[in-house]
């Protein structure tokens, strides 16, 4: 594992409002986005294991906390004794905003906390995803107040900004 630095939504939530992208990515920090999709190959030379740590502290320096790790991919090797190609589920919460947006309708629970899949593909390349927002139009359709609107933008920022990090291995 290489060496890191020190130091390092709570809402994802669904949209219709999203602009495909073609799915022919590089393996460099540069989002795919499609149907709702948000995703980012991990850069060559950038382990998964050094993807996951530099997520994990990026999370840390932006006070998002990292409230669950579910290693998906290690339960299926256990129940079949078939080595599994990565996959490990992050979740991510900024509990303040997503217990007040819960406050404004208890059906946003559902999606908190944010989630950032560690996906590797079948030809090795590994990839970090998650669920694409548009915040705006989401506001706008349930009525948000300007305030937790802003404060539903820093998470979803936070979100792709852990992601870039874990995308280039950096803190």
């Amino acid at each position: 594992m290489r060496p890191f630095f020190l130091a390092a939504l709570s809402l994802v939530l669904a949209s219709a409002w999203f602009a495909p992208v073609s799915l022919a990515a590089t393996a460099k920090a540069t989002p795919v986005q499609q149907a709702g999709v948000y995703k980012v190959a991990i850069e060559p030379g950038v382990s998964l294991d050094d993807a996951a740590e530099s997520m994990r502290l990026r999370a840390n320096a932006l006070n998002l906390k990292l409230v669950a790790e579910l290693p998906l991919s290690k339960q299926v090797e256990a129940n079949t004794g078939k080595p599994q190609r990565t996959t490990t589920i992050f979740e991510f919460c900024d509990a303040v905003t997503a217990k007040d947006l819960i406050d404004q309708s208890l059906n946003f629970a559902i999606y908190v906390p944010c989630r950032i899949a560690l996906v590797e593909d079948a030809k090795g390349q590994g990839w970090l995803i998650m669920i694409d927002i548009n915040v705006e139009e989401f506001a706008k359709a349930n009525k948000l107040s300007p305030d937790l609107q802003a404060r539903i933008q820093k998470v979803r920022d936070g979100l792709d900004e852990i992601i870039r990090a874990g995308s280039k291995g950096e803190l």
